[in-house]
């Protein structure tokens, strides 16, 4: 592992932590003192199925930058949310059959996820992901919420 700030090529582990599918190292340069943190993840060979039936690879960034818009301007520090979509892809990889998974079931994960940790963030993500039609559909959702 090269170090970020002077490039050398030596440094030590000085903390490590696992979580799920996540292995968490802090690290630090022998030669300038510095310390950062490198993550390890798990990618498996993952297809999407969308809405049409094209077939997409499973991108977690993309599961990133959702979560992250629904999540804006929300009390949540990067590293929470990096924790809830480490938890989400955990969940799809679980879930997923023959490689393949449904993109309207990783929603549903999403949805669910969401709801447990943030109501306005849940709300946010239903609005896009159900498309409500009107007002109606948006109140009703608001009423199962409560």
């Amino acid at each position: 592992m090269l170090c970020p700030y002077c490039t050398n090529p030596e440094t030590k582990v000085t903390d490590k932590r696992d979580s799920g599918s996540v292995a968490r190292r802090r690290r630090e340069c022998l030669k300038c003192g510095k310390r950062f943190t490198t993550y390890e993840r798990v990618e498996l060979d993952l297809n999407v199925i969308k809405k049409d039936g094209r077939r997409e690879k499973f991108n977690r960034n993309k599961l990133l930058s959702g979560i992250s818009k629904n999540l804006e301007k929300r009390p949540f520090t990067t590293e929470q949310i990096e924790d809830i979509v480490d938890d989400v892809a955990a969940r799809v990889y679980r879930v997923a059959k023959d490689k393949d998974i449904l993109s309207s079931r990783i929603g549903e994960m999403v949805m669910a996820k969401l709801r447990k940790v943030d109501k306005i963030a849940y709300i946010r993500f239903a609005s896009v992901y159900r498309d409500f039609a009107d007002i109606d559909e948006f109140k009703d959702e608001l009423k199962k919420l409560k």
